[in-house]
This record gives structure tokens, sequence and C-alpha cells, in this order.
């Protein structure tokens, strides 16, 4: 079905002995669409991913990939997605080249081999063994190896992991294309401008579980308020400013001349201060809007202490 849900997953429980390293977790990805999942370190995501690839069998809860179960109908997903691991899956002696091209022959229409090296910088390196490749030509090479095949989905485990500026931009015009394609990516990443630059919806986990699913905007504007700087002179009539400001804003002068205004920062606010300061002889300076980046949420959702 053209709308059904790339990924559906429902109560999905994974333990490791005594441990549980995935508690509960329930997430659905929409076909054609880039979904970005972040956690901390331990948090569950790349045992998720992993479920979903058909590396871990549940414990309990329901798993389904294209409408497939990824355990026991794994032959007949096996060609329709492409996986990149966070390590691991290529012959440590083979060539670059050879097992690019042997992961090509394993698809029916597979992208042209030669272009795609070209594209991911890898022509250089085509007959080096691939335990003598760097760690980011290892990782560019694992990514041609997930998108050679045509998937219809791809799961993208940490891809742009010790990558050069470079490599990692052209790492997320592929992913551009892919998605512009239909193809559905499914990304964990530690990166969250990547996240935020590629994602059309973002699920953090943390303890196991999904805290946190949206857009990125939708994420960004939750919780804390975004807030608007400027300068001017010192001792400004704050009483004032907030009787002109809406409902529900906030104004502080936070060092000598230096304002900060929180609340719903839309134009109608910024509107409202530089009419004030036109009306009370002030010249504001620098003004500025703040928004709430995507490391900000992850942060007030999981915690700032180390892992």
């Amino acid at each position: 079905m053209r709308n059904a849900p790339a990924v559906e997953i429902a109560g999905l429980v994974k333990r490791y002995g005594g441990r549980t390293a995935v508690d509960g977790l329930d997430l659905t990805v929409a076909a054609g669409s880039v979904t970005s999942v972040l956690g901390p370190n331990g948090a569950g995501k790349t045992t998720t991913i992993e479920t979903c690839e058909g590396f871990r069998r549940p414990d309990a809860g329901t798993v389904r990939v294209l409408g497939l179960d990824p355990v026991t109908r794994s032959a007949e997903l096996r060609p329709r997605i492409g996986v990149m691991l966070q390590s691991g899956g290529v012959y440590p002696t083979a060539r670059a080249g050879e097992m690019l091209r042997h992961m090509a022959a394993l698809h029916a229409h597979p992208l042209d081999v030669p272009a795609l090296s070209a594209r991911l910088g890898l022509d250089a390196c085509g007959r080096t063994p691939y335990r003598r490749l760097s760690g980011g030509q290892q990782q560019r090479l694992a990514l041609a190896m997930a998108v050679v095949g045509r998937p219809e989905l791809v799961f993208l485990d940490e891809p742009t992991a010790g990558l050069d500026p470079q490599a990692r931009r052209a790492t997320w015009d592929l992913v551009r294309e892919l998605r512009a394609d239909g193809v559905t990516v499914v990304l964990s990443t530690h990166h969250m401008d990547e996240a935020e630059q590629l994602s059309d919806s973002v699920a953090v986990v943390d303890g196991g579980t999904v805290i946190a699913h949206g857009t990125p905007e939708e994420l960004c504007r939750g919780g804390a308020e975004d807030s608007l700087r400027f300068t001017g002179r010192p001792g400004l009539d704050l009483a004032s400013l907030l009787k002109a400001l809406p409902p529900g804003s906030a104004a502080a002068e936070l060092s000598p001349g230096g304002y900060r205004i929180t609340g719903t920062v839309d134009p109608q606010l910024l509107a409202t201060v530089t009419s004030w300061c036109a009306q009370n002889g002030v010249l504001p300076d620098g003004i500025t809007v703040e928004r709430r980046t995507l490391e900000d949420v992850f942060l007030e959702l999981t915690g700032r202490e180390l892992r």
C-alpha cells in the first residue's frame, strides 16, 4: 500500500540477560521520509535499529518493516533494504572496489558502481584492502554498499562519524537525493545539526523508549521559549515595555544595556519592540532572534550528565 508506513514498531522489548535495552518502544516511520533516531549512549537506539534490520529477535512487541516481519520474512525483505552498520560487515582483506562490485551484483538493478565510487571519493582506494582504509574511507564504503542496490528503505547508523567536512556534506547530499527518489531513510546520529538539516521527523530515545517524536521544528518550538535580544542604553523602563508586549512575555536586562525578551517570538513581537523603542527615544542595536536548537532540546530531555 502506497500510504502504509515503512516501519511500524509497537511495544518493542529487548533484554540482554537481566538488562532491558529496549522497554516498550513505539515508533512509526512514514514512507519516503528521513527519520533521525537520537539518544545518548546506551539509550537503546542501535538495538532498535538492529531489530528492524532482522539482526535481533524481539522479546516482546511487534516490528514490521515494509509490512514484513524482519525476522521471519528476512529473505523477502533483504533485497528491498539497505543497511549501514556502525562497524563491520566487510571482509577485512577484501579490496574496497571488490566489495562494492560484489554488493552491486547481488541486486537486480544496482546503481552504477563507478559513478557511485566517484561520488563518494572511493576511486583512489578501490584496490586497497578494507583493513588498510582510513576510518573515513571505511565509512564511505559502508554507505556506498548500503545504497548501491537501490533500496526502498535504508538504515544508516552513524553515517558521518569520522568524516571530514567535504565527505560529510557529500553524505548529506546523497541522503537528500535518496529522499527525493522516494527512498525511506532511518538515520541514527549523534550530530544534532545533521538531524536538524536532513530530517522530516526526529525520535529521541532514552531508557529504551521514545521520549519525544516530531518534526525538528515542532521539537524546537515546544518547551522553552525563544528569545529576542537587543542592546540599548542601560536602565530602560522594563515595566513600560512589558505593558506593550503580548501576555506571557518577559523582559530582563541581563547586563548594562543588554536586554532579552522571551515569549512567542514572531514578526508582531519584533514590531512591538521596535515601535516601543521609537516611542521612547531608544535606538536598539544588534536585534537578534535566538531559537532553540535540536541540541538544546536533546539536552533538556536527556540531561547533561555523561553516560
